[in-house]
């Protein structure tokens, strides 16, 4: 492995870890820690998009531009991740066990479905 894969694999998964816990830690009342978990979603952010920058300059590439095919495949990317939850939720929070396989199935196939829009298709 190289030394910028396992950087990069070190750092993703800490920051991973930080937001996914600042989520939990924001969305469910039981825990009673809204602002602890925005701060904990915020630093896991900010570190995601460091160890991005990172593995990029240790890699030698360049970043993406932001152009407009660009910016509407992030978002692309992030409706369909959206699709996904909510499915999630639909099965997990509501009980609504069909329509939420069906919603998160889709969300599944349109994040599949951003990679040959990403990569291509030869």
């Amino acid at each position: 492995m190289k030394k910028s894969s396992f950087i990069a694999l070190t750092m993703g998964t800490f920051s991973g870890v930080l937001f996914s816990l600042g989520m939990c830690m924001a969305l469910l009342p039981e825990w009673n820690a809204f602002t602890e978990g925005v701060v904990f979603g915020g630093v896991g952010l900010v570190l995601g998009i460091v160890t991005f920058i990172v593995w990029c300059k240790m890699e030698c590439k360049k970043l993406p531009k932001m152009n407009g095919k660009n910016i509407l495949r992030i978002i692309y990317g992030i409706f369909s991740a959206l699709v996904l939850g909510v499915g999630m939720c639909l099965c997990l929070v509501w009980e609504q066990i069909i329509r939420g396989t069906l919603i998160g199935l889709l969300g599944i196939i349109m994040l599949i479905a951003l990679i040959p829009m990403i990569k291509g298709i030869k």
